[in-house]
């Protein structure tokens, strides 16, 4: 087997679980233990296999002599798999016998492979950089430790304990098995990604860099196995110090050839997370007050370090590696690494800005939009690999050939080297860099700005910036379990002696999605149903208000209260005291309101909503795939809102069906938090069809129609009154048994506006009030005002009136008209057998509904409007265009 070959097989089970890393941030809410899951995809499954792969190829490199049979490299990779794929089946099934072995396995297929490269190094020649062997040596001895501490973290250990071996889990992991090698293997790789000569001393370096690596990860792992904070910031800051010590001639070989290709500045971006993590980490440990609130924050570094440190350097080093030991001849590599290097500025900048403004107090809105960039960055890469790999050769390539080594440049000659020597495969002009570069920050400007117009209220520190006083730090911590349930934080007031910092354990336990905020700044993240997190919410010096940031949540009253005990008054408590209130200014901001005019035409190109009932479908079981989302929404000219909607429209899609005809409905939540679905047209016990549903899952509704009637269906997810105004509702007709055929049929459907800020979500507070902005029909005022409903003199129309609601009445009239049929709530009240009689209006209560009847005497245009006349200035109207 060839060389390409064997790195197309060798390579494939690493690229294998970065495609499975993928697929689960993006299902991850539907998956248990979905954090722990990504973090051990990437770390056990991606980097570990890449680590075996690459540490052999390097190792063959770099020292001299026969090159070993590669048979037992392929069962260890083999074995190492199985292994990966016991402890990630056992942990996610929970059989922890399982997950043991599978650790066990894991440990001695790398432990065997620490042997095997340094029973090579041991009989080598001397090598310039056959030092960095026994880093790889070294990572691969500390793994079995680590694989042993993970599987008895995996066995339920809890508090103090479990804190500490985290710590010397990710240590040994992280710092250890993948920082040494990485550290390691850059001293030649960056340098040869850069395409110039490796800096002198940069051997030296090499050969002492490992002794501070080590000391500090023997003596962060001592210190958190020992229960010494303090010993764990020593080693923290050892190991940092090594890093610089190993940057500085790579510091050098930057300075004299700038990158200006993806894999270079993705590898240099990881070493500055490296950096950031380890300054991050020190903090945590010289910081905290008590071990049971470390994991917070280790659970915050912990994505730091896998998306900006371990991902970068994976997927910098596979770009430059990947087409080298392809071969093929310097065309072929060239093809092959500017495929590799499309958008590479715009990939880097995009994926480190989103990571940084990920990690700032920002709205969970706008966490997870940043996510999701950052994931798009990094996910990039495997696209371009699968291209890179199946390109068609160039013309005049030389299938088979290897591309031509510099004379010198690289560590020892030998270092795979990039395409035509020295030659860079992709340098795009410093304009186009610079482009590219603004438009990455653009992209992420445009995330962090659409989040937080959104859901505006959910930036944290709004509500009581500057309440916190200065409070002299006691050095102890308050610890409060926490769980989240029936909208409501349990318990609902924490006291905190003053100068203590406050741990908060939360749990949810809710059926819903929650998160935690706290106005000092603090917050959990979004937590589904079964989820945990731990905050830490700093020392508190002054009373605090804490809140879930859900849209709609706070409102219905998810808050807590953190009472600093012993604590001297604030601005705000003297406010609240008898004769020293002065009043508090309300709060401001671009309201939606005030550019309703009810007599402003729609811009040109509007579209009406479509009136039209649609027609009696064939056969009696009908599939409706019904999918939730928020859309950007005109609701008047010149008004927009941020609906949450039934298929991108509000109201949503009209069914239709016969008494006796099975409806399957699968409702698809692809919106940024929980809904669900109530139809009024079945009868059935509501606890599991109705049911909200969280972001990303999906439920199957089934019901027979056993009545005629228009029936409503809409969102029952608290607040229910929120959830109906801002968009969530709809009609199912079922045809009263011999209802008689008419020239046209039209259904409308009255609710209610309640306007929050331009291109925001309906105003609670207006809602609760009864203070409704406008009243409309079919989700638009006056929209058929200015697109006309047609008919034809004679012809008889049949209009379905629905009241939505979620609160105000109708008293549906044809203005010029008389109706010779009603038909409401069940039944007639006139049925046009008697054209004596006639009927001036339908009279309707949320969530009633029925049809009128009426033939128009001649042509003209007659009004239909909401009889409450208020309700008609404010929206509800619409016009017939009869026709001769």
């Amino acid at each position: 087997m060839n060389r390409a070959a064997w790195h197309l097989r060798a390579n494939a089970p690493a690229v294998a679980w970065l495609v499975a890393l993928v697929v689960v941030v993006l299902i991850h809410r539907n998956v248990p233990d979905s954090g722990w899951l990504m973090v051990h995809l990437l770390f056990l499954g991606a980097i570990t296999n890449s680590i075996l792969v690459w540490s052999w190829h390097f190792a063959q490199a770099l020292l001299r002599g026969p090159t070993p049979r590669s048979r037992g490299m392929a069962w260890r990779l083999a074995l190492l798999n199985v292994a990966v794929l016991a402890v990630v089946v056992s942990m996610m099934a929970d059989i922890w016998p399982l997950t043991l072995l599978g650790s066990i396995l894991v440990g001695a297929v790398v432990a065997a492979h620490a042997v095997v490269l340094g029973l090579r190094a041991r009989k080598a020649l001397p090598s310039r950089f056959g030092a960095t062997v026994w880093y790889y040596v070294a990572a691969c001895l500390l793994l079995p430790v680590g694989a042993g501490v993970g599987a008895t973290l995996a066995s339920g250990l809890t508090g103090e304990t479990h804190a500490r071996l985290l710590l010397v889990h990710l240590t040994v992991n992280v710092l250890g098995f993948v920082g040494l090698t990485v550290l390691g293997t850059l001293m030649t790789l960056l340098p040869t990604m850069l395409r110039t000569r490796v800096a002198d001393g940069a051997d030296s370096t090499a050969r002492h860099g490992i002794y501070p690596l080590l000391a500090g990860v023997v003596l962060t792992a001592a210190g958190a196995a020992a229960g010494v904070t303090f010993l764990c910031t020593v080693g923290l800051l050892v190991y940092l110090g090594g890093v610089v010590h190993i940057c500085i001639p790579l510091a050098k070989a930057v300075r004299g050839k700038p990158p200006v290709s993806f894999a270079p500045l993705s590898a240099i971006a990881a070493l500055a997370w490296l950096a950031v993590s380890l300054v991050w980490l020190a903090g945590l440990t010289a910081g905290s007050g008590s071990w049971e609130s470390l994991p917070g924050g280790i659970g915050s570094v912990a994505p730091v370090l896998a998306a900006g440190f371990a991902a970068q350097v994976l997927g910098g080093a596979l770009s430059y590696l990947v087409p080298v030991v392809m071969g093929g001849g310097p065309a072929r590599v060239r093809q092959r690494t500017a495929i590799l290097d499309k958008a590479a500025v715009f990939r880097v900048v995009l994926t480190n800005l989103a990571l940084v403004a990920s990690l700032l107090p920002v709205p969970s809105l706008v966490r997870v939009g940043t996510t999701f960039l950052v994931l798009a960055g990094l996910a990039w890469f495997l696209p371009l690999l699968g291209m890179a790999v199946l390109a068609k050769p160039p013309e005049g390539s030389t299938p088979g050939a290897r591309p031509a080594a510099p004379a010198g440049g690289s560590a020892e000659g030998s270092l795979p080297r990039g395409p035509g020597g020295d030659v860079p495969a992709w340098n795009p002009a410093p304009g186009r860099r610079w482009g590219m570069a603004a438009t990455g920050l653009a992209a992420v400007v445009l995330v962090v700005v659409a989040g937080i117009v959104a859901d505006p209220s959910a930036l944290p520190g709004l509500s009581q910036a500057g309440t916190q006083t200065a409070v002299h730090a006691t050095g102890q911590t308050t610890t409060v379990e926490m769980t989240m349930k029936d909208m409501r934080f349990h318990p609902s007031t924490v006291d905190v002696p003053a100068g203590n910092r406050l741990v908060i354990h939360v749990t949810n336990v809710d059926s819903m999605v929650h998160d935690l905020v706290t106005a000092g700044g603090a917050e959990s993240g979004r937590l589904y149903p079964g989820e945990k997190s731990t905050v830490d919410a700093g020392v508190i010096g002054a009373d605090m208000d804490g809140w879930c940031s859900i849209v709609g949540h706070r409102q219905q009253g998810m808050v807590f209260k953190i009472v600093a005990t012993g604590a001297a008054p604030t601005a705000s408590d003297m406010a609240a005291m008898p004769g020293m209130d002065h009043g508090t200014p309300a709060a401001a901001g671009p309201g939606a309101a005030p550019r309703l005019d009810f007599m402003k035409q729609p811009a040109a190109g509007f579209t009406a909503h479509n009136a039209a009932i649609p027609p009696l479908p064939t056969g009696t079981v009908h599939n409706v795939t019904l999918k939730v989302a928020d859309q950007l929404t005109e609701v008047a000219p010149g008004v927009k809102q941020t609906l949450w909607t039934y298929n991108g429209t509000a109201p949503g899609p009209t069914l239709r069906g016969r008494i006796g005809d099975k409806f399957k409905v699968k409702l698809v939540n692809d919106a940024t938090m929980g809904h669900s679905i109530d139809f009024h047209a079945g009868t059935l016990a509501p606890d599991v069809p109705m049911r909200t549903v969280n972001p990303g899952e999906s439920l199957t509704y089934t019901f027979t129609a056993t009545r005629a009637g228009i029936w409503m269906y809409h969102c029952s997810t608290m607040p229910m009154s929120q959830h109906i105004a801002n968009g969530m509702f709809g009609a199912v007709i079922i045809d009263p048994p011999k209802l008689p055929p008419v020239d046209k049929e039209y259904v409308l459907i009255q609710s209610e506006l309640y306007l929050g800020a331009q291109g925001g979500v309906a105003d609670l507070a207006k809602i609760q009030a009864d203070k409704p902005d406008a009243v409309v029909f079919n989700g638009y005022a006056n929209q058929y005002d200015f697109r006309p409903l047609p008919a034809k003199v004679g012809e008889k129309v049949r209009i379905w009136v629905l009241d939505a609601g979620p609160d105000r009445a109708t008293s549906f009239h044809v203005v010029g008209g008389q109706f010779s049929a009603v038909w409401s709530e069940g039944r007639y009240l006139l049925d046009g057998s008697d054209p004596s009689a006639g009927s001036q209006a339908l009279a309707l209560a949320p969530a009633q509904g029925g049809f009128v009847e009426l033939t128009f005497p001649q042509a003209g245009s007659y009004p239909f409007v909401s009889h409450y006349m208020v309700d008609a200035e404010r929206g509800a109207h619409g016009m017939f265009k009869v026709t001769g």
